[in-house]
């Protein structure tokens, strides 16, 4: 059996926060505001395999008025994501995500957030595909107020 979900996150910009991206610290100017450490392409993933696997959002399951979630690693989100799925029988089939923001260009950094969340997964590095586009200085991502994931995930019944 074959499940497919899907996931998008946005997280606000600011000077006060570091700018963590696919378990990564990249060196920004400014950073992504939010209770965890507001990494949105984890996020974007998380609720994709989530949802694909009938387990709600991410708000649902790690809850931003848990104090002991304040500041946590996104990456620790996701191994407790992927006990959740492995619990109800799946595995991940790939993983296709999408980081939709003005500044910083952050291509050259792909490379590294493949390995490192590959690792964290337990995938092959050609199970996850990770993409980046600006938003063409279009609305808040364009005028760098933001920025926004989307992920799509192939789950399969072990």
């Amino acid at each position: 059996m074959f499940r497919i979900g899907f996931g998008f996150d946005t997280h606000k910009l600011d000077d006060k926060h570091d700018f963590w991206m696919g378990g990564i610290l990249v060196p920004h100017t400014k950073g992504a505001v939010g209770h965890s450490d507001a990494d949105v392409l984890i996020h974007a993933i998380i609720d994709a395999l989530l949802g694909a696997a009938g387990l709600r959002d991410i708000g649902y399951q790690f809850p931003d008025t848990d104090p002991s979630l304040e500041g946590i690693d996104s990456k620790i989100l996701l191994n407790n994501t992927l006990k959740l799925i492995t619990e109800k029988g799946f595995s991940i089939g790939n993983i296709d995500a999408t980081i939709v923001l003005q500044s910083p260009k952050i291509s050259h950094f792909i490379p590294e957030m493949i390995s490192v969340l590959t690792k964290t997964m337990k995938l092959e590095s050609g199970q996850l595909s990770i993409k980046a586009k600006t938003s063409e200085k279009l609305g808040f991502i364009g005028r760098e107020e933001g920025i926004s994931a989307y992920a799509v995930v192939l789950l399969e019944r072990e």
